[in-house]
């Protein structure tokens, strides 16, 4: 890998953990798809305002681009169990990246300078452990 790429891959990951808490500004289509296409990378609920009130929280899933607005769908695992969504980028009001970021910080080079880190200070049995559940 070389030195470009490690600083793209480190540039999105930096980007990927700071979404937590994010409101975009959707003032324009570009930023519109921009947020949407963070928001399938995002590893957490975000919450969807859509145009006629109602609210959607959930984890977007899939996202079908098209060449309108009205033709572009998110696809959404609904937090309260409700059936999957399909919402077109037309019916969005606001979009929030308000649920915990479950990928943070749990990269492959997050885990090896732990583990280097560990090591260096004598720890003995370092392994790959599942984190706590919550």
């Amino acid at each position: 890998m070389s030195t470009q790429d490690t600083t793209i891959q480190e540039t999105e990951t930096v980007m990927r953990e700071t979404l937590q808490g994010w409101v975009p500004t959707l003032a324009a289509e570009n930023e519109l798809r921009n947020a949407l296409e963070q928001a399938f990378d995002y590893r957490g609920d975000v919450t969807i305002k859509l145009k006629n009130g109602e609210t959607v929280i959930g984890y977007v899933y899939d996202r079908r681009p098209g060449k309108s607005l009205a033709d572009s769908y998110v696809r959404v695992l609904p937090q309260d169990s409700h059936p999957k969504r399909d919402i077109a980028y037309a019916e969005i009001a606001e979009l929030a990246f308000s649920g915990r970021d479950t990928a943070a910080g749990k990269s492959w080079e997050a885990w090896v300078k732990k583990y280097m880190e560990k090591k260096a200070a004598g720890e003995t049995n370092i392994g790959l452990h599942p984190d706590e559940r919550e």
